[in-house]
């Protein structure tokens, strides 16, 4: 048997290249480097796809990366605007594929995979919704935290904490479109109150119970201000933290 000789597979790289140049050349296709390029790079990349059966769970990454860089360069210029999330969401794919293929061991392949597919999220929403963009990517890393959370509840319940201000965040920003500074400032502190209210009850960390207690009172207070009858609470609040005061100082004299 012939040992294999690399300079076939070259060789017929060269045949191809050259004979789409010349039906470029000869008016018969247009972007024939566009194909050549893109073919080539999908080739590549279905080799390594080859190896995910032979449990190289590695071969994943360059594997969907050469894929998803191929399918870009053969996009039609009528999707050329989705080109991003194509190659985003191909590399996202990769660490989705690395963690369910063992999500015991690898479960930090849910953090990247989550970004990835945010970005590639927020790209195809912000084509219609611009607006959305922001929430979108921050909300879906949020919950890309959440899911490391739910991976093991025991060991990883700080996971909670990025999720919620992470979705939190994703809120005010469309929050910010609608209210005002004060109002936008009620929603991120209410939103981070019902974070530690949730490490509390699913998580069983009972000291979370006070921020999240605090930033409530905080956050209703913000979002009370778009009632009319926001003025008579704050003036309510302020007056029973003075009684409250006083009445400690002259009870311990």
């Amino acid at each position: 048997m012939k040992k294999f000789d690399p300079r076939i597979v070259f060789g017929f790289l060269l045949l191809v290249g050259g004979g789409l140049a010349l039906a470029q050349s000869m008016g018969y296709l247009q972007n024939a480097s566009d194909l050549f390029w893109g073919g080539l790079f999908l080739a590549v990349g279905l080799v390594f796809l080859t190896l995910l059966f032979g449990g190289h769970w590695w071969a994943s990454f360059p594997a969907f990366t050469l894929v998803a860089l191929g399918a870009l360069i053969l996009l039609p210029d009528s999707l050329s605007d989705f080109g991003g999330a194509v190659f985003l969401g191909g590399i996202g794919l990769s660490f989705w594929y690395v963690y369910f293929t063992s999500r015991m061991e690898r479960w930090w392949a849910l953090i990247p995979a989550g970004v990835l597919t945010a970005l590639a999220a927020m790209i195809v929403v912000a084509q219609r919704y611009e607006n959305l963009g922001g929430a979108i990517f921050l909300g879906g890393i949020g919950l890309s935290f959440f899911a490391v959370f739910l991976s093991n509840r025991t060991e990883r319940w700080w996971a909670l904490i990025p999720a919620g201000v992470l979705v939190t965040l994703g809120g005010v920003t469309v929050a910010a479109e609608r209210f005002g500074n004060f109002e936008t400032a009620g929603f991120f502190f209410f939103g981070l109150a019902a974070t530690f209210l949730l490490v509390a009850l699913l998580a069983g960390m009972r000291w979370a119970y006070w921020p999240a207690g605090v930033l409530g009172v905080m956050g209703l207070l913000g979002i009370a201000s778009l009632l009319q009858f926001a003025n008579y609470l704050w003036a309510g609040v302020l007056i029973a933290a003075g009684v409250y005061l006083l009445f400690r100082y002259f009870t311990k004299r």
